[in-house]
């Protein structure tokens, strides 16, 4: 942009409007410019100002006239109108257009920073070796490679330079407060930079900082707050007292009602009020309300903590080296309390107080308890909770990212290759459990945990119910929206240009056979991967060839389970599969449904028509809950039963129609 001197007249002007500068050359103007919106100002350094005239109206405040109002301006640019008042110092920052600072006592850079960007928090570890560095790019999936894969050295050092390399570029001894900004009420500010449309008002204190917010999902930093050495993403709220040190708070996340985390990284859309977290990754959806909640050196994602949940890492000669692992979709319930290093498998509710150390990751869907003394796994009786299908609903509906720049790769599959492969090696050990385990024995014990013998070829039978409904479904999904009038054209869309893998991981969300993430990580080992946004695209390319690779996991493990070449099924085992699925998914929706009719028995009333007999009773309860038959979850888990039988009748048909007319 091109400025100007000020003109003798607009100095004895600018005097006159009570301002100050001790060389007025260093103030620079640009065309046209009026002094008339500037009062009460002490400039230093080199100013340059830009067009004052207009109205300004930021981010979720009213508008108001441009100019300058009782503050002081030290080495700053403003591009554009700006409306700034009773500013105690502002130093060392290119403000943009349509920004209003007010009641602000201090906002400063001082000297060279790079914003927040290359600090490194101790995640899962306190006592370090698996630090991640913050900044602005960063994702849930780079962030789990380097945290978790410290086995690969090379990988881990050629990944943190990249991570340095960018963060290195962001440096610079002055800020930015983008267009639309509105920072009010603040009292000290510094080395922060702010995105499109901040609002940060009421802050204590905010220092060495990146606010990445957008005009598509602003950002928002409320009262009370205090951060250091941090990241916020676009459309992340931290507001009410909440205190961060070294900390990423990723897109969507909500953090206040004065919650306490060090350390600590929050993917997409987690949610964190009253508590406290230390090394914790938090990977997308995990959420934490109450008072409390210690979440203390663990990996956790769609992840909903009881209140009073509980876990201790301490190895007590050695310091706080151990950590844990509760896989996606696990639940705590109230005062639970976990001894680390210890592994939840995935959709597992975790109940009560463990002892003990203890891995349940080859068993997902299950519960946790404390029996005699003992910590008792109860697999597989988690699939059939009205829980579980709620919150695989759920999460998807209460995505609140806007950016379009969507950083962190969330796959939301209830089912799955990850939970499936889970499932099928769920089925082996309980079936080698049983047939090694003497009659004499009330519990088998499998990685430090113990299972009731009786209840191991029941649990068995659960999951293959469940495996039973993912092969039909998965059929389904794929001829859906497919085209074909022969049995040739049939068999190229049941076929698959994939190779077949057997095992599969979740990287902080992201569903993804093993193989594609080594590929990944032998890119950057090679350095094929060279920059931090290769490094996404190659993950980007995984997550959207998730179909790609789950098919081919599919045919590779249906042939491996039952015999079936999908390629070459016969129309008897494709209809097969297909009642299987419609008969299977119609007993687990039966049994979700008789879980979800608990929540509307006599023991559930009790609390109701608290002046009243029975009947009065039974018509609170009905006023304020509703009654099991209109309730829409039922409703929806019904109609969805209706829709099973229609699909079933419609393929199993159309794979008649097409092998009787080939």
């Amino acid at each position: 942009m091109t400025y100007r001197n000020l003109t003798d007249t607009e100095i004895t002007a600018l005097e006159g409007q009570g301002c100050f500068c001790s060389d007025w050359n260093e103030v620079r103007v640009r065309p046209p410019f009026s002094p008339g919106a500037i009062r009460n100002v002490r400039f230093e350094g080199q100013v340059a100002l830009g067009g004052l005239d207009g109205m300004v109206a930021p981010a979720g405040a009213a508008p108001r006239p441009a100019g300058l109002y009782s503050c002081y301006l030290k080495n700053c640019e403003i591009q554009g109108p700006v409306y700034i008042s009773q500013v105690g110092r502002l130093e060392g920052y290119l403000i943009e257009g349509g920004v209003a600072i007010e009641q602000v006592s201090s906002l400063v850079v001082e000297g060279q920073t790079a914003f927040g960007n290359g600090v490194e928090a101790e995640v899962l570890n306190e006592g370090g070796g698996r630090e991640v560095l913050l900044f602005d790019q960063l994702t849930a999936q780079i962030a789990y490679l380097m945290a978790n894969y410290r086995h690969e050295p090379e990988m881990t050092a050629k990944l943190k330079h990249l991570a340095r390399e960018y963060c290195d570029n962001q440096r610079s001894e002055r800020g930015v407060i983008r267009a639309g900004s509105y920072i009010r009420d603040v009292q000290s500010v510094r080395n922060v930079n702010f995105g499109p449309h901040t609002r940060a008002c009421g802050a204590r204190l905010l220092e060495e900082g990146t606010i990445a917010s957008c005009a598509e999902a602003p950002s928002v930093i409320g009262p009370g707050v205090i951060a250091r050495n941090f990241i916020v993403h676009s459309g992340a709220t931290v507001d009410s007292g909440a205190i961060l040190e070294k900390c990423f708070v990723g897109q969507g996340v909500r953090i206040g009602k004065q919650y306490s985390a060090e350390n600590t990284l929050f993917f997409a859309n987690c949610e964190a009020f009253h508590g406290e977290a230390v090394s914790l990754f938090a990977g997308p959806y995990t959420v934490t309300h109450h008072k409390s909640s210690l979440l203390i050196a663990g990996m956790f994602s769609f992840f909903n903590a009881g209140s009073g949940t509980n876990q201790s890492n301490h190895m007590y000669k050695l310091g706080p080296l151990h950590q844990g692992w509760l896989e996606r979709g696990c639940k705590t319930g109230s005062f639970s309390y976990l001894l680390w290093p210890s592994r939840a498998g995935a959709f597992s509710v975790v109940m009560d107080k463990h002892s003990s150390n203890f891995d349940t990751s080859d068993f997902p869907f299950s519960y946790l308890t404390i029996e005699e003394g003992k910590s008792v796994l109860t697999p597989a009786m988690n699939l059939f909770t009205v829980g579980v299908k709620r919150d695989s609903e759920k999460w998807p509906a209460r995505d609140r990212r806007e950016d379009p720049d969507k950083l962190d790769l969330i796959r939301f599959e209830l089912f799955s290759p990850y939970l499936a492969g889970k499932m099928l090696r769920a089925s082996e050990i309980l079936q080698t459990l049983y047939d090694e385990a003497s009659r004499e024995q009330k519990y088998v014990r499998y990685k430090g945990i113990n299972i009731l013998r009786l209840l191991l070829k029941t649990c068995r039978k659960y999951y293959q119910l469940a495996l039973k409904k993912y092969y039909g479904e998965q059929l389904i999904q794929r001829l859906e929206g497919r085209s074909f009038d022969n049995l040739q054209a049939l068999r190229e869309i049941l076929r698959s240009e994939q190779s077949g893998t057997d095992n599969w991981v979740d990287v902080a969300g992201l569903l993804a056979p093993a193989a594609a993430i080594q590929e990944a990580v032998e890119g950057l080992k090679g350095g094929r991967i060279g920059s931090v946004e290769q490094l996404r695209a190659s993950l980007r390319a995984i997550y959207d060839n998730y179909e790609a690779y789950a098919w081919a996991w599919y045919i590779h493990t249906l042939e491996q389970e039952t015999g079936i070449s999908i390629g070459q099924a016969t129309e008897e085992q494709l209809t097969g599969l297909i009642r299987e699925w419609q008969a299977s998914a119609l007993k687990l929706n039966n049994m979700i449904l008789k879980d979800a009719e608990k929540e509307f028995d006599l023991n559930s009333r009790i609390g109701f028509g608290v002046d009243g007999g029975e009947e009065v009773q039974a018509a609170d309860f009905v006023a304020v809950r509703g009654n099991f038959e209109e309730n829409a979850f039922v409703r929806k888990l019904r109609a969805e039963n209706e829709e099973i039988g229609k699909k079933a009748v419609f393929w199993a048909g159309e794979l008649e129609r097409i092998f009787r007319t080939t």
